[in-house]
C-alpha cells in the first residue's frame, strides 16, 4: 500500500473514533463494564497534531470514556458522541471553524461515515475497514490497522 498523501493546507483532522483510534473492539469486564484499548502510537498522534497547531474533531457514534480522556488529555473541544447521522456535524463543524475542502481531513471506517467521507475531499481509512468505505472515490488506506497506529499514521503525514 501506498503512504498517506495529504496536503500542507490541512488545518483538522475530523475522525471517528472506534475503528480508527481504538481496535473496534469493546472488552467486556466480569462487572459488565466495558473498555476499549489506546495504542500509544496513536495517543503521540493526538499529541503531535496538537503541538503543531492543528484542531482534532472526534465524531463517534458511540459514548465511551476513552474519547472523553482525550479530550481531557488534549483539550479537544470538538467531541461529539452517540451521532447516528454523522454529515449535519460534520457540516458544521467546517462551517463554525470557515474551513474549505482543502483545509481538512476525514477518518473514518464503517457505512454511517459514507456520507462524510464521500463529501470530504481528503479523506482516510483504515485497511480493515467495510468494504464498502475502501471503494469510496479517492480514499487513502492506512498501511496501520486501527488501534495500531492508523491515527498515528495520518498525524505523522501531516506533521513530517
Amino acid at each position: 500500500m501506498a503512504k498517506i498523501k495529504l496536503p500542507k493546507t490541512i488545518k483538522m483532522v475530523i475522525t471517528d473514533f472506534d475503528g480508527v483510534v481504538t481496535d473496534n473492539c469493546v472488552y467486556v469486564n466480569e462487572d459488565f463494564t466495558m473498555s476499549r484499548k489506546l495504542n500509544f502510537k496513536d495517543v503521540m498522534g493526538f499529541s503531535l497534531l496538537k503541538k503543531n497547531g492543528f484542531e482534532i474533531a472526534i465524531i463517534s457514534g458511540e459514548a465511551n470514556s476513552a474519547i472523553e480522556i482525550m479530550a481531557k488529555k488534549f483539550g479537544i473541544a470538538e467531541i461529539h458522541q452517540n451521532i447516528r447521522v454523522k454529515i449535519d456535524v460534520l457540516k458544521s463543524i467546517i462551517e463554525k471553524y470557515n474551513l474549505t475542502q482543502d483545509e481538512y481531513v476525514y477518518i473514518g471506517d464503517d457505512v454511517n461515515d459514507l456520507e462524510c467521507l464521500n463529501y470530504a475531499k481528503y479523506k482516510v481509512t483504515p485497511p480493515h475497514s467495510v468494504e464498502k468505505v475502501k471503494v469510496v472515490k479517492g480514499i487513502q488506506i492506512t498501511e496501520s490497522s486501527a488501534g495500531d497506529g492508523a491515527f498515528r499514521e495520518v498525524a505523522d503525514c501531516l506533521v513530517g
